[in-house]
């Protein structure tokens, strides 16, 4: 398979699986051994028909240090940052420079002081060209969540440790941890609709703003971040309204795949 060219500096190729036999005079072991390497052959073939490698710029990869005894990420600026409960914390003050609040609905007044409504630029004006092609087939998107500061998740996940009656372990199964939530990367959007009521639940999925969401937004560069069934792979429940920015070639990549961004850089190979 040829390499395929991409949009940025991501390379989908076919893994490739060599096979070799030794060479003997003895007319009845070569012919063992030609079966063999017949059966070796299509089973090689086989793996690399279904097996897909990221070839991925060191720049893409998390870059950490390490900050008053923990791992820290340096280059907050990633496209494809990964931003989970194991990985590293984001910087407690990191806050986008070019976050701008995107057109498109939302079910609140918008206005300047309103933190939740803005975005990374870049993500931004992908989110207006996905809820433009969404309208012109009658979806209707409302934008509910976007950026949330480190101070933000904070005061959040002090509620919900009081609300679980102290216990920090409880409160992490559902709210994010400060440093952790990819809200504070300016990348994520949480989406819903009137049909919903504007609400952030799993019956979201049902909707069919919902399901064309999930058949869609990857090709505007969103990834649905918390799918059903990658739980474990994830560490959060179904999340049906979180979309994450990714740029276009890595979303049809995780689209394409059934990946998560985790699964995408576990099949990634830094060049």
């Amino acid at each position: 398979m040829k390499l395929k060219k991409l949009v940025i500096p991501i390379v989908i190729g076919t893994l490739l699986v060599g096979c070799s036999t030794e060479q003997s005079t003895d007319n009845k072991g070569q012919t063992e051994r030609q079966e063999e390497k017949a059966k070796e052959t299509s089973s090689n073939k086989t793996k690399t028909e279904n097996s897909k490698e990221v070839l991925l710029e060191k720049k893409y990869f998390n870059e950490v240090e390490e900050v008053d005894g923990q791992q820290v990420i340096k280059n907050v600026d990633n496209i494809l940052i990964l931003v989970n409960k194991e990985s590293a914390l984001l910087p407690e003050g990191y806050r986008p420079s070019d976050l701008v609040i995107p057109d498109v609905r939302f079910p609140y007044t918008v206005e300047p002081s309103i933190e939740k409504a803005y975005m990374k630029k870049e993500a931004a004006e992908a989110l207006e060209k996905m809820f433009a092609a969404a309208e012109e087939e009658g979806i209707y998107l409302f934008a509910v969540s976007g950026f949330r500061s480190y101070e933000r998740q904070k005061v959040l996940f002090d509620a919900q440790i009081e609300k679980q009656g102290g216990d920090e372990q409880l409160a992490a199964q559902v709210v994010a941890v400060p440093g952790t939530s990819e809200h504070q990367t300016g990348l994520t959007m949480d989406i819903s609709s009137e049909s919903a009521g504007f609400a952030l639940e799993e019956d979201f999925a049902d909707t069919p703003e919902g399901q064309w969401l999930a058949e869609n937004a990857h090709k505007y560069g969103f990834i649905l971040r918390y799918p059903k069934g990658k739980e474990d792979i994830t560490g959060y429940t179904f999340e049906p309204w979180h979309f994450r920015y990714v740029g276009e070639e890595p979303a049809n990549i995780m689209f394409e795949n059934n990946w998560t961004l985790e699964e995408f850089f576990e099949n990634a190979t830094e060049i």
